[in-house]
């Protein structure tokens, strides 16, 4: 297939919540040739119910029958009683009975025929009515589907893909999960858009990383795009358990009982070593990124540590090499849907979204700014182009100040070299604090305060030259910015918002399935410093981030750590900050040594994206004040207990 050179432009979105819902609903009649917004004139309440099983072709749980995966929909009555045929907004989910979908964690259910009641979330609410039908999927071996989940694996972006197909005329579906009864979707288009937040976004970054016909659009929220990335980082652990945990966490009663072999597969495919097996290989979507032809309109929190952003970026850069059109949120939050920190403005734009992208609507969302970013809670700005043209990859040096530990950063070479020991009792909330103060457990290194305001939009990557005293070693990159603030608390419990007690309604409801959720606000800090990216690697993975080896105590070894994508303004009046360290308390996990690291600072440098670049850096260093700060303890967020065991969910 052609390669799509055209890139979406997007006008600024509307900010007021009331402005957005007299929009969505009461938008008057205009001059174009067709329909430019949809409306709900069908019956919600009468809508058709069914489920199908969809047969995906595999047989994972090994019990001889092909597996099924139960397809729960609802669809506009009117639509197929008059031969009209519909598209279809599906979230194929692992979450559906174990843990629940969105902020208030709601589970479908059934009446006595088995037909679905409440079905998570509004989607079904608010766009049946508007003429869609909605699909909510149950991943292969979890809830009523057979199979076994793989986590990421062929059976999860299978049982996703099979409903495509089915929707398309290409697969075969049961009325029943082991009839012979076939079911047929003549009263669809075809034309698919996948949404979902964590593993539900996450599978539909991988079902368009197939090319699958007849998917048009996805929505990823919060989304992996590879799965060694969610549970390493070159190498690094980034939690104490792999993917049979999470396999066995979402497992259905009948998977559990059947599914040892895909249990021992997880475990066996993803050794605690941090190396890369074929098993990462075949959970990686970003390889496949020229495979899409569906749209992408991705929203991620860049303060998310769960699902982290590095997730997003290299899909992102992969997407927009193959000319894929692109659409993107950034907020403040942690990992939390937009429904949660934007709802009018979410709902709108989703709704004109899904219009454009499956029902064809001609509604000028293809001419409006490609990003909407967060700037202070609750208020944004946007961008005609992501990252924005003009910004350029900007060579930052760390240098030597007159205490240990506490040095500059620009864009001369430094010289010497500056030591710290891991402390795994330490995170990046210690090492800012304390950074205009020598300790022993990281070297920070700051620009003096800004003369004017500096832009960094995209990924970074952080080069060390580090001499270890042992044979294992964890190293941690982190930007800060440093200056007063006010932020979105996303180390608190809500990672950025507050569930209030109020509720706002989006769509129509029944008496078993409300169209009615609880209101959110902003959960707010005022700090003294911002992390802005953060990247993580084990020193023996400096040859290679497939393989890693045991390290030759005294002998340097230079490794590149990849940061987090971000866009953060840093005002004039504040400093950009980097500090290399060692765990990253409750970030990674420490390595079986304590060692101590000595740093080549002229072989060790930052490459960030400024807007502007390098004379953009420049510019704010000629302008900046003379004064120097004061040290003293800096206050940042405060890093809640890292839980006992955690889902891509993140148990939202």
């Amino acid at each position: 297939m052609p390669k799509r050179t055209r890139f979406m432009i997007w006008r600024p979105l509307a900010t007021a919540a009331v402005a957005a819902l007299v929009a969505t609903f009461l938008a008057p009649a205009t001059a174009h040739a067709g329909p430019r917004e949809s409306k709900p004139v069908h019956s919600y309440e009468n809508a058709v119910r069914e489920v199908v099983w969809v047969d995906t072709g595999l047989d994972l749980d090994r019990d001889g029958k092909r597996d099924r995966v139960a397809v729960d929909i609802v669809r506009p009555r009117e639509a197929a009683a008059q031969g009209r045929k519909v598209p279809v907004i599906m979230d194929a989910s692992p979450y559906y009975s174990c843990c629940g979908r969105g902020n208030e964690s709601q589970k479908k259910t059934y009446d006595a025929d088995g037909h679905v009641v409440q079905m998570p979330l509004f989607y079904d609410n608010y766009f049946v009515p508007r003429g869609y039908a909605f699909v909510g999927v149950d991943l292969a071996g979890t809830n009523r589907s057979d199979g076994c989940v793989d986590v990421g694996g062929r059976s999860d972006i299978q049982s996703a893909k099979a409903v495509v197909d089915w929707l398309n005329g290409r697969a075969k579906a049961y009325t029943t999960r082991t009839g012979s009864a076939r079911a047929t979707a003549k009263w669809t288009n075809g034309r698919t858009g996948m949404i979902g937040k964590s593993w539900d976004g996450t599978i539909a970054n991988g079902v368009a990383a197939t090319g699958v016909e007849g998917l048009k659009t996805i929505v990823p929220i919060s989304a992996i795009s590879s799965w060694y990335d969610y549970y390493f980082q070159q190498g690094a652990p980034l939690y104490d358990s792999g993917p049979d945990g999470l396999s066995e966490y979402v497992d259905s009663p009948d998977a559990r009982a059947k599914c040892g072999s895909v249990q021992q597969m997880l475990v066996d495919g993803a050794p605690r070593t941090g190396d890369w097996t074929p098993l990462w290989t075949e959970r990686d979507y970003v390889k496949d990124a020229r495979k899409v032809r569906a749209s992408v309109f991705a929203i991620h929190g860049m303060q998310d540590l769960n699902v982290r952003m590095k997730h997003l970026g290299q899909w992102w850069d992969a997407l927009a090499k193959s000319g894929v059109e692109r659409k993107i949120w950034l907020s403040q939050t942690g990992h939390v849907d937009p429904f949660d920190f934007r709802r009018a403005q979410w709902v709108e734009t989703l709704h004109r979204w899904f219009d454009h992208e499956l029902l064809g609507y001609d509604n000028g969302i293809d001419h409006e700014p490609m990003a909407d970013i967060e700037r202070h809670p609750d208020q944004w700005a946007t961008s005609k182009v992501w990252p924005p043209r003009g910004t350029d990859t900007t060579t930052l040096r760390p240098a030597k100040g007159s205490q240990a530990g506490v040095g500059t950063l620009g864009l001369s070479k430094g010289k010497g070299t500056e030591t710290f020991t891991d402390d795994p009792g330490h995170s990046e909330t210690d090492w800012a604090a304390h950074i205009d103060r020598s300790t022993p457990d990281k070297a920070g290194f700051a620009t003096k305060p800004l003369g004017r305001d500096l832009r960094l939009s995209g990924s970074s990557e952080v080069t060390v030259t580090a001499t270890p005293t042992t044979s294992t070693a964890h190293l941690s990159a982190v930007l800060v910015d440093l200056g007063p603030d006010t932020i979105r608390d996303y180390a608190a419990s809500g990672e950025g918002i507050s569930t209030l007690t109020d509720r706002t309604c989006w769509g129509v409801g029944t008496t078993g399935d409300s169209a009615c959720f609880k209101e959110t606000k902003a959960k707010t800090a005022d700090v003294d410093y911002t992390v802005v990216s953060r990247g993580w690697a084990d020193l023996g993975n400096h040859a290679s981030d497939l393989t890693g080896k045991p390290l030759t105590p005294g002998k340097p070894y230079t490794i590149t750590l990849d940061l987090a994508a971000t866009d953060h303004v840093v005002p004039a009046g504040h400093r950009l900050a980097l500090i290399v360290a060692g765990t990253d308390k409750d970030l990674i996990d420490p390595p079986s040594t304590k060692p101590t690291l000595t740093l080549d600072l002229s072989r060790t440098k930052a490459r960030v994206p400024l807007v502007g670049g390098a004379q953009a850096f420049a510019r704010a260093m000629a302008d900046a004040p003379s004064a120097a700060p004061a040290a003293k303890l800096l206050d940042g967020v405060k890093p809640a207990p890292r839980p006992a065991h955690r889902i891509p969910e993140g148990g939202r």
